[in-house]
């Protein structure tokens, strides 16, 4: 089974998805971003993004096209062996994850940080 595990205050989920969305909305801006994820064996790797317009700080990446409203770009990224998301309370909203259906929040309170990584093993340090 493919599942992407999630460690946040101390406790470990687990989510059986192959592949998963984040999103976001950027703290000064209120601009929404996401990303989509996929599971490979070495870790997770970024395939699309997208963002909500443009502003401070948020320039869309060269090759980045318009449609919808959305700058979509394909991010030029090694697979990552894990993610960690900040969880300092202080943004407008948390992290939201999501994959096969299933919608978790993430980090909208002050604490840890979220850790993302492949299931299998202990979690990447």
């Amino acid at each position: 089974m493919t599942a992407l595990c999630i460690l946040a205050a101390g406790k470990t989920l687990t989510l059986a998805a192959a592949t998963f969305t984040l999103a976001w909305t950027h703290s000064v801006e209120k601009t929404r971003w996401e990303e989509d994820w996929r599971l490979q064996p070495a870790g997770l790797e970024i395939i699309a993004a997208r963002v909500k317009g443009s502003g401070a700080g948020m320039d869309p990446p060269e090759g980045a096209v318009l449609r919808d409203g959305w700058w979509a770009y394909a991010p030029k990224l090694p697979v990552q062996r894990r993610i960690v998301l900040g969880a300092s309370g202080a943004t407008v909203s948390g992290w939201s994850l999501c994959g096969e259906g299933r919608c978790l929040v993430l980090g909208a309170a002050e604490g840890d940080p979220v850790t993302l990584y492949r299931c299998g093993g202990d979690p990447p340090q």
